[in-house]
C-alpha cells in the first residue's frame, strides 16, 4: 500500500525538506512541525533563488495554501 501524504510528512519531521511556493519562491530547512492545513514551521530555513541559498534565521512559517509541493 502506498504511504499517505501526512505519513510522509510525519516521517520527515526533524529532517531537511525543500518547499516550493506559489510565485516561484523555494525554501529549504528542517521541518519542525505541520498542521492539518499543511502550514509548516521550518528551522534553519534558507530561501533558494537560482541555486543560491539566503539564510532566513530563526523559525520560518509557511502557509499551507501557498505551498505547491514539499520534497523530503
Amino acid at each position: 500500500m502506498a504511504p499517505k501524504p501526512l505519513d510522509v510528512l510525519q516521517e520527515s519531521l526533524q529532517k531537511r525538506v525543500l518547499v516550493e511556493m506559489k510565485g516561484g519562491r523555494s525554501f529549504r530547512g528542517v521541518l519542525q512541525s505541520f498542521d492539518q492545513h499543511l502550514n509548516l514551521v521550518l528551522a534553519s530555513a534558507e530561501e533558494v533563488v537560482d541555486g543560491t541559498a539566503t539564510p532566513q534565521g530563526g523559525l520560518t512559517l509557511l502557509r499551507g495554501d501557498s505551498i505547491i509541493y514539499i520534497s523530503p
